[in-house]
């Protein structure tokens, strides 16, 4: 259907006040959308907690980079860009060597000043990249697998073109991007996003994360880093 015309092909005519506020609201909404993240802010932020972030501030600001360039491409160069960006970044360490801990979710900046991360920082930096440059969270999940290759619990980044879909699996192991159905070395446990937890072969959600305590851990993170965030 073009724009300004009816299912019947009629044109409709507004106001020219309604047409100036809607102007405005377009150029409002778009001025807040690329204000979300505020890279200098963000930046800030963390050479207060750091202090000098040396080679870390040049991965940030790649990443800045990565999301200013990306925004324009299909969905699916989106994904390819996105998930060859932080599986360059990031080498593998796990929590234990990186934190200190025996599970940690860090933040996609805690991710870029250290250089380093686990199976479920690449997914989760990947996701929240994604989720800025526009892709619908219902279209992406965080998803737990048992990686039977490693015989151990393992996490990727899926992507659903449609509900149905056999999704796209965005994944540290495997620099290529390969339809799950593909993916014979991964056993599905459950998946989550800001929409709520699922199950293998679930259409609908289970849900909602908020008893993921991890999870809003993670989101009150990024809020004290500077992100503009409106996950659930």
């Amino acid at each position: 259907m073009q724009p300004g015309s009816s299912p019947q092909g009629r044109v409709l005519r507004r106001p020219a006040g309604q047409v100036l506020l809607g102007a405005l609201l377009g150029l409002c909404l778009a001025l807040a959308a690329r204000a979300n993240w505020d890279f200098q802010l963000i930046i800030g932020k963390a050479e207060q907690r750091y202090g000098n972030l040396g080679v870390a501030k040049g991965r940030i600001e790649a990443w800045d980079e990565l999301i200013r360039a990306s925004g324009n491409l299909p969905e699916k160069d989106k994904l390819t860009a996105v998930n060859r960006f932080f599986n360059r970044q990031i080498r593998f360490v796990d929590d234990i060597r990186n934190w200190r801990l025996n599970d940690y979710w860090a933040t996609p900046v805690e991710s870029l000043v250290k250089g380093a991360g686990d199976c479920e920082d690449y997914s989760i930096a990947k996701y929240f990249t994604l989720r800025r440059l526009g892709v619908p969270s219902d279209k992406l999940r965080i998803t737990y697998v048992k990686a039977l290759q490693y015989n151990q619990a393992h996490m990727v980044l899926t992507y659903y073109s449609s509900p149905t879909a056999d999704p796209l699996v965005l994944d540290n192991l495997i620099g290529e991007i390969r339809p799950a159905s593909q993916r014979r070395d991964l056993l599905p446990v459950y998946a989550f996003n800001a929409e709520g937890l699922y199950l293998p072969g679930q259409v609908g959600k289970k849900s909602d994360t908020k008893k993921l305590s991890r999870w809003q851990d993670l989101l009150k993170k990024m809020r004290a880093e500077g992100f503009d965030i409106g996950e659930g």
